[in-house]
């Protein structure tokens, strides 16, 4: 009678070359990683997050600030850390450089820690139930904090936003918001201790080809109006009730070339600053105000509006030399200089 296929002796192994023979005795081969199927692509690797790092020196100051920000948990938040340091000298302003900050940064959710006061402010932001957006800040230190719901007001454009204090102390802030500006209503404080409804807001509007804006807040008013087109820009500023009456003029006469002038009728004071642009990263300007009695110009190499990663080197240079109209030995140069780097 025949053995059962399972008592069967084993398949003598497959022949070894002399290579792998000579390591047989050391190593033993591991089971092999089953096959990816066809077409598909490797799984990713886990890449470290990018860390920034920007550096800036203010002469005026004599301070240096660093920045470091990287992306993390899987890119759902960023994290920064602040720093700042001044330097001695003759000469240094006497600025007490401000505290080291580290925050971590998410889409409705923020933490900025005081590492000096050891304390925390927090803030998120929620959307609830229909239109209803709440939002909140909170600071560990001091235990105080504000809450804010804002809804839309069926479908028009316009929204209505209730805030408070916590812990409360009166009534809440109360602010509509329109497309031409918003008004805030809020209980407000006298020396003698009594309470009274403040009322804050602006409004824009266009008249005569411009834009009037008036803004009221704390019993006073300005009005301004702004006129421009791709040459010219007038800009009268009256303030209520203290008569104080402003215009600014800007002139545009290349696309390279710019001057401002602003005049104060009050106090006859008056600046004028001529801008000229070389190229996109190349800029100088040179003015004079007389209310400091000063004369100055300036260079930029970089943008000056706009981010330092889309600079050159990403670096950007700013020179300045002022010149005192009373005391020209007096005159100073001073620089800034911003650089970033990317690991």
């Amino acid at each position: 009678m025949a053995a059962p296929a399972l008592l069967s002796a084993p398949p003598p192994p497959p022949p070894m070359d002399e290579d792998a023979s000579a390591g047989a005795h050391h190593a033993f081969p591991g089971p092999a990683p089953p096959p990816s199927p066809e077409g598909a692509p490797p799984p990713p690797r886990r890449r470290r997050p990018a860390v920034r790092v920007t550096s800036e020196f203010d002469s005026d100051a004599r301070l240096f600030s660093h920045r470091l920000s990287c992306r993390v948990m899987d890119g759902l938040a960023k994290l920064r850390v602040r720093v700042h340091h001044g330097v001695g000298g003759a000469g240094a302003a006497a600025v007490e450089p401000p505290p080291p900050e580290v925050a971590l940064l998410a889409r409705n959710f923020s933490v900025a820690v005081d590492t000096v006061a050891r304390s925390a402010m927090l803030r998120g932001a929620a959307d609830l139930a229909g239109s209803l957006r709440l939002s909140a800040k909170h600071d560990t230190k001091e235990q105080k904090g504000e809450v804010a719901v804002r809804a839309n007001l069926g479908d028009s454009p316009c929204k209505i936003e209730l805030s408070s204090v916590v812990p409360p102390d009166g009534l809440p802030r109360t602010t509509f918001i329109f497309p031409n500006g918003e008004v805030s209503v809020k209980q407000k404080y006298l020396d003698e201790g009594d309470r009274i409804l403040s009322v804050n807001g602006i409004v824009r509007s266009h008249v005569l080809n411009g834009v009037c804006t008036a803004l009221y807040s704390d019993n006073e008013m300005n009005i301004k109006y702004r006129y421009k087109d791709e040459e010219l820009s007038f800009i009268p500023s009256l303030s209520l009730p203290s008569n104080s009456l402003s215009f600014a003029f800007k002139r545009q006469f290349t696309p390279s070339d710019k001057l401002s002038y602003r005049y104060q009728f009050d106090t006859n004071y008056w600046s004028a600053i001529y801008k000229h642009k070389a190229s996109k990263h190349v800029k100088w300007k040179a003015g004079y105000e007389s209310d400091q009695r000063l004369g100055w110009a300036s260079l930029w190499v970089g943008d000056a509006g706009g981010k330092t990663k889309e600079v050159p080197m990403k670096a950007k240079v700013q020179l300045t030399l002022k010149v005192p109209q009373d005391n020209v030995k007096n005159s100073a140069i001073m620089f800034n200089v911003k650089k970033r780097w990317d690991f």
